[in-house]
């Protein structure tokens, strides 16, 4: 069966508005949320609906405290290939999904291919990631890491 998926129309002042406060703050109520874009309560649900349906907000999450949790220990991993046909890519990339302590994952176009973020609990922990996991994806030739000493701005 064909997936619906809603034409994505020009953003316009108050979306952009919108988009902007629910980056910072996405549990915001939404009274709250229209009161801070100008609006009242049914036309910023309505936007905020289209919004949604067009994929300009693709879900909410959870920001988790990593150092209380015990993983707090962050590496990124430059990962060269190979082979690099679009075969390859996709074995990759498929089996990147599956590895839980690989947070992203970036196709590179540079001196290497990927770039992994990797959390763990300690560099014992990463090395056995890299070791026994990373290392072994599909078509990785080479590996190089990079550790955080601190993280100073955090997407999360």
């Amino acid at each position: 069966m064909e997936r619906y998926e809603p034409e994505a129309s020009p953003l316009d002042r108050t979306d952009r508005k919108l988009l902007q406060i629910l980056r910072g703050e996405g549990r915001i109520p939404l009274t709250e949320l229209a009161a801070r874009a100008g609006l009242s309560k049914s036309p910023c649900q309505a936007r905020f609906r289209r919004l949604q349906d067009q994929g300009y907000i693709r879900g909410f999450r959870t920001v988790l405290d990593h150092q209380k949790l015990g993983q707090d220990h962050i590496a990124f991993a430059e990962v060269r290939l190979t082979d690099t046909t679009e075969t390859a890519l996709q074995a990759f990339n498929t089996a990147v999904s599956a590895v839980p302590e690989i947070e992203e994952c970036h196709m590179i176009a540079g001196a290497f291919d990927y770039l992994l973020k990797i959390r763990t609990r300690d560099i014992r922990a990463y090395r056995q990631i890299l070791g026994e996991t990373i290392s072994a994806l599909p078509h990785v030739g080479s590996t190089s890491t990079h550790v955080s000493m601190q993280a100073v701005k955090d997407g999360g």
